[in-house]
């Protein structure tokens, strides 16, 4: 069984020695480059780096981001519900009252967010 496995060795094993050689090469072969000065700044499209690298984002931007794709994906589910409405309705009733719950669960999640001011920008 073993014996199975020996073109993928050997295949690996060149691809281990070819990639070991192409770095070798270029590290004994290639050109040192300059250091120092202008060289070692950073470049960000003729900018100068001056402050932070990273703005920081105020937390509301999260949590507005995080209510955006929560109440996505509560979405999303409704989508097979839509397309197989007609089919539903005629096997029972049952489908109108479970999706006007969780368009309900989802209203009252909605306005539990208002009122918190989540989605207020301003304070």
């Amino acid at each position: 069984m073993l014996e199975q496995y020996f073109p993928v060795v050997i295949q690996t094993l060149v691809a281990i020695g070819f990639a070991a050689t192409a770095l070798g090469l270029s590290v004994l072969l290639g050109k040192k480059g300059r250091t120092g000065g202008d060289k070692d700044t950073v470049y960000e499209c003729g900018m100068l780096p001056v402050g932070d690298g990273s703005p920081r984002f105020s937390v509301k931007f999260y949590i507005v981001a995080m209510l955006f794709v929560l109440f996505d994906i509560e979405v999303v589910f409704m989508y097979p519900w839509a397309v197989q409405f007609k089919e539903l309705v005629m096997q029972n009733s049952a489908a109108i009252w479970s999706m006007l719950g969780f368009v309900g669960i989802l209203t009252v999640a909605y306005i539990y967010a208002l009122r918190k001011g989540a989605l207020s920008w301003a304070e």
